[in-house]
C-alpha cells in the first residue's frame, strides 16, 4: 500500500520560514506527480502545490508569491518550501499523489500530515 511521510513542521513566528518534507518508501516519489495539500482548522483541505516528475512545480495564487515545491528524484523526496508565513498559514500539512484530472483530488491513503504552527 503506497504510504506517503510528511516531516519539517513545526511552530514558527510570522514572517519565518519552513521547508516540509514527503517521503514515501519505493519510486512512489520519483515515478509520481506529488502534490502538497493542507487542512486549515475548521476547514476543508486545500491544494497548496504540485510537483510534476520533471520538478516543475505549480500553485496556486494564494501562496506563489511565498511557497514554493521541488524534488529530488534521487533521494526520493519532495520538498515545500514555505517564506513569509503568516498565522492563517496554520494547518496540518498532507502531501500526496493528485489525481491527473483533479489536482484537489488526492489518490493515495493520506498520511498523519505535519503540524504547521504560525504564531503572530
Amino acid at each position: 500500500q503506497v504510504q506517503l511521510v510528511e516531516s519539517g513542521g513545526g511552530w514558527v513566528q510570522a514572517g519565518g520560514s519552513l521547508t516540509l518534507s514527503c517521503t514515501a518508501s519505493g519510486s512512489i516519489v520519483s515515478g509520481n506527480a506529488i502534490a502538497w495539500y493542507r487542512q486549515l482548522p475548521g476547514k476543508q483541505r486545500e491544494f497548496v502545490a504540485r510537483v510534476a516528475r520533471d520538478g516543475s512545480a505549480l500553485l496556486p495564487d494564494s501562496v506563489r508569491d511565498r511557497f514554493d515545491a521541488s524534488r529530488d528524484n534521487a533521494k526520493e523526496v519532495v520538498f515545500l518550501q514555505m517564506t513569509s508565513l503568516k498565522p492563517e498559514d496554520t494547518a496540518v500539512y498532507y502531501c500526496n499523489i493528485p489525481s491527473p484530472t483533479n489536482w484537489g483530488r488526492a489518490l493515495a491513503p493520506w498520511g498523519q500530515g505535519t503540524q504547521v504552527t504560525v504564531s503572530s
